[in-house]
């Protein structure tokens, strides 16, 4: 009786045994090898050719328009608005009159210095005329010339006044807000409105001390700027600094615009591309397409994977028993069911690979490609989070990224 309990004992010591075996070393085990060798599903992105541009070197910028020719219109001297000529964004020419103040006490004064100046030109006549007849003597010929010249003196000087109070435009331009009313003392300096001649306009842009070699005066330049997107505007290199920023290594570069319409305006921020070479052929791919990153720029190429790369034998052990026939059986189902995916789209199976390059100028949303990209070849440009080396991909361009023709901001 005991040697049954005994044999019974061990029976289910060993049923326990296998259970407990099956449950947390095979079946464990099974599973980690079926998942390590299955496929992972394609990632799908976005892909563009990689194309042979002409290209001028470009240098670029950001800078700040500026006037030409802009100023406050404001008073030499202090007194009370009398009348004012203008209206808020007028275009005026120059010398037109566009403030007067009160005069009166100057004109009243004029008049007096004026009446003095005619009695000392009469008394210097009738002395010229006595000295020529030696009644008079030369002391007093020259008191008369004196006194004339002091009276002529006092009459310009009020006549200088009356002037400064006649405020009148210095240049031709347009006028911005009236910031004046009638009545309204002003004092000396005091802004009464502002005037800018806006055509031609400038724009003043900061060059790296590296660059400043790249073009020379008279080098043309396109400007964009936020408020017409997308619109290019047309100039040239006008002058350069006479002295490099002690703080940023940059050189100062002024250039000159055409503005006839006036859309630009003085004090807008503008993206300054400067046309600094000859035309030449450049490997182009979007701008999307090129990661940055410290150790180097790299773009996704893609290539078609070689033959049988895209089915994986896989080793069985012959005591998997029923738990590897099933994973052998899932893994079979799952590989026919990507296989007939795969004959459906009648497309080539692609991997991609990952290519360091050497970076040159960019423009219009695209980067030319000086190092490790060829023509025609295919490059992602978007999905590239999803990559490593050798994965299996996708191109499904219906969702493509539309780069911006616009540089960041700094």
């Amino acid at each position: 009786m005991i040697k049954r309990f005994v044999i019974a004992g061990l029976i289910m010591g060993a049923l326990v045994g296998a259970v407990w075996w099956f449950n947390f070393s095979f079946k464990p085990q099974m599973i980690a090898d079926f998942m390590s060798k299955m496929k992972p599903p394609a990632a799908s992105v976005t892909a563009e050719p990689a194309k042979l541009e002409r290209w001028s070197d470009r240098v670029h910028a950001v800078g700040t328009l500026d006037a030409t020719q802009g100023l406050w219109i404001a008073p030499e001297v202090g007194g009370i608005v009398s009348e004012y000529y203008f209206d808020s964004g007028q275009d005026v020419e120059e010398g037109q009159r566009l403030v007067q103040l009160d005069i009166a006490v100057e004109e009243a004064d004029l008049k007096s210095n004026k009446a003095t100046l005619k009695e000392a030109e009469l008394n210097l006549a009738r002395q010229q005329s006595l000295v020529q007849r030696r009644a008079s003597s030369v002391a007093t010929l020259e008191s008369a010339v004196a006194k004339r010249d002091s009276a002529k003196a006092a009459v310009e000087r009020i006549e200088a006044l009356i002037a400064q109070k006649t405020i009148l435009a210095p240049i031709s331009g347009q006028l911005g807000l009236r910031n004046v009313d009638q009545g309204q003392y002003v004092s000396p300096g005091a802004k009464l409105v502002s005037l800018q001649a806006l055509d031609p306009l400038w724009i003043d842009f900061p060059v790296a001390e590296g660059e400043v070699a790249d073009f020379k005066v008279g080098a043309k330049i396109e400007v964009t700027v936020d408020t017409y997107d997308g619109e290019v505007f047309e100039g040239e290199v006008e002058a350069f600094d006479a002295q490099l920023s002690q703080e940023n290594r940059t050189l100062m570069v002024r250039g000159r615009l055409k503005n006839k319409d006036r859309r630009l305006l003085p004090g807008m921020f503008a993206e300054v591309s400067v046309i600094a070479g000859d035309t030449q052929e450049r490997v182009t791919v979007p701008r999307t397409a090129v990661t940055y990153s410290l150790y180097g720029d790299s773009v996704w190429v893609l290539k078609e994977a070689e033959p049988g790369a895209e089915s994986k034998t896989s080793e069985t052990s012959e005591s998997a028993g029923a738990g590897a026939a099933l994973a052998a059986e899932a893994s079979a189902t799952a590989e026919a069911k990507e296989h007939a995916g795969d004959a459906k789209d009648d497309r080539p199976l692609l991997t991609v690979e990952q290519r360091f390059v050497r970076v040159g100028p960019s423009q219009k949303g695209r980067v030319a490609i000086l190092e490790g990209v060829k023509a025609g070849e295919q490059v992602v440009t978007s999905g590239q989070l999803k990559l490593q080396p050798g994965a299996a991909v996708t191109v499904d361009n219906d969702g493509a990224l539309k780069p911006s023709n616009q540089l960041p901001k700094q």
